[in-house]
């Protein structure tokens, strides 16, 4: 996650106000001004900025010394590739290996929080020529949208979301890392425009009633919520509680709520003065 980034930044924020230090990873050195803030705030002695190359595993391993805890781990495509094509996926998935293989690396990483999209679920044929199967269908963390649908209608956001989390999953599963992943509805706000990747097949989510929303505050207190509580697993889908996915058609599991992060399970470990790595 470019710490730098909207999410990244807002992410950044939320924990240094709830007393966690903070090693947050930066693209070519592009902090916005929310970062350059904190450094210069109330804050600056708990964060530290890091600028690495996603794509260099050694300069991740070296941003993930001296962390412990948690991993926040979210895709930002890369400045000069900022577009989402047939070839996103390979980038996105070459990101995500370098991410989990470095955490399975670093002994003191406890839990990795992987952020991940709707649009690695709701996509597939059969859905698409039986929407009566669709709207009588509770989705839960066993769909997967399928890699060739989206590959014949050129769904490149939905397909690197898939092979991404399906990477991570299989590399989590395979090296015994504890990983919860988010996979949000699409982040609404006044930088939303018609040519966010995720709008691609809007009117056909739309009409299948799949087309879900997520807002910054809501969508960064999942991500506390889920790593927090020590009992959280497998992938929790975040949406707004008016969405329709969350009135029958989507369930997200029970054990979390993240409309409201006091309800988590595991009360904060300020002792432990742990360390989150927000990666691009």
């Amino acid at each position: 996650m470019d710490a730098s980034g909207r999410l990244g930044s807002a992410l950044v924020q939320r924990l240094l106000q709830r007393g966690y230090s903070i090693h947050a990873a930066v693209q070519n050195h592009s902090e916005n001004e929310s970062l350059k803030a904190i450094r210069i705030g109330n804050y600056k002695q708990k964060l530290k900025i890091f600028d690495l190359d996603p794509f260099d595993y050694q300069s991740i391993i070296g941003a993930l010394k001296g962390c412990s805890l948690v991993v926040f781990y979210t895709f930002e495509p890369p400045q000069d590739q900022n577009t989402y094509d047939e070839f996103m996926g390979e980038v996105e998935v070459r990101v995500a290996h370098n991410v989990l293989e470095a955490c399975a690396q670093t002994d003191t990483i406890d839990k990795v929080v992987f952020t991940s999209s709707a649009t690695a679920v709701i996509w597939r044929e059969d859905y698409r020529n039986n929407k009566s199967s669709l709207l009588e269908t509770e989705l839960d963390e066993r769909n997967w949208t399928d890699i060739n649908f989206c590959r014949k209608f050129k769904l490149w956001h939905a397909l690197s979301k898939t092979l991404a989390e399906k990477t991570a999953w299989a590399l989590a599963m395979d090296r015994g890392i504890n990983m919860v992943c988010i996979n949000a509805g699409l982040l609404v706000g006044p930088e939303l425009s018609i040519t966010n990747p995720y709008l691609k097949g809007a009117a056909e989510m739309y009409d299948d009633g799949v087309f879900v929303t997520v807002d910054l505050n809501f969508l960064v207190d999942a991500h506390i919520c889920v790593f927090e509580d020590v009992s959280s697993y497998g992938r929790y889908f975040v949406l707004q509680p008016r969405d329709p996915l969350q009135q029958g058609r989507c369930q997200a599991r029970p054990n979390v709520d993240p409309c409201n992060p006091t309800t988590s399970k595991v009360s904060r470990s300020i002792h432990r003065s742990p360390i989150v790595f927000a990666l691009p």
